[in-house]
């Protein structure tokens, strides 16, 4: 896949796969975002070993070049399947988790942010996506991680689950049905971000994460009933 792209601010970039050899500017590309980070929580860094795990196969990264320059990246990942895989939280059975694709790390460069190369980068990806070999996209997000859940919701990824991961971070858990959109109701309530227990009694309810809105106090999470 190659594709150039204009950006907002007039530049030029052209999309590609990224492959192994490639990661030495993934990952200076990578230590550059960390640095610019106000909570590093936010992120979870990919190591050599995992980026090479998705460069050797076992998923998909697509980069944006700016004059030779790495200035964004995304990737997919295949999966291993184990006690936390994340289709577990949407209920999947066994055997459907070997169709499951991560979401994973995202990274753009400090100086190319506000130009949606996230959201250009995620909606390639998706298309890309071999249906017949995969039919859902997950993905955890930390609350107060707005930019990540704005894209998340974009790529039409709703919120299944709030828990704590990765040790004792609080993360929800979205998901996207690749063949089909989720049937939900009429019926919605909004959610102060803060308000995890509240949240959690509603996802176990069998309500979904649909959106957020911004009030002049705080973020809210829009949910949705699910049909029976």
């Amino acid at each position: 896949m190659k594709k150039e792209i204009i950006l907002r601010n007039g530049q030029q970039v052209t999309i590609r796969e990224l492959a192994l050899s490639d990661l030495p500017v993934i990952k200076e590309l990578q230590e550059r975002v960390i640095a610019s980070l106000e909570v590093t929580s936010f992120l979870q860094p990919l190591s050599d070993e995992e980026f090479r795990y998705i460069l050797n196969g076992n998923g998909s990264m697509i980069g944006a070049m700016h004059d030779d320059r790495l200035v964004a990246f995304r990737a997919m990942l295949e999966p291993e399947i184990d006690e936390h895989h994340l289709g577990r939280d949407a209920g999947l059975p066994e055997s459907e988790l070997p169709f499951a694709l991560y979401s994973e790390v995202t990274n753009v460069d400090p100086d190319y942010r506000g130009n949606s190369l996230q959201q250009i980068l995620g909606e390639l990806l998706i298309k890309q996506v071999d249906r017949d070999r995969h039919r859902y996209v997950f993905a955890t997000v930390a609350p107060f991680n707005i930019a990540s859940l704005k894209d998340k919701f974009a790529l039409h990824m709703h919120i299944i689950k709030l828990e704590k991961k990765y040790g004792n971070l609080l993360r929800y858990t979205l998901m996207k049905k690749l063949c089909e959109d989720s049937k939900t109701g009429s019926l919605t309530v909004k959610v102060d971000m803060s308000d995890v227990m509240k949240q959690q009694y509603l996802l176990n309810d069998g309500w979904i994460g649909i959106g957020l809105e911004k009030d002049e106090l705080s973020w809210k999470v829009k949910f949705r009933k699910k049909n029976n």
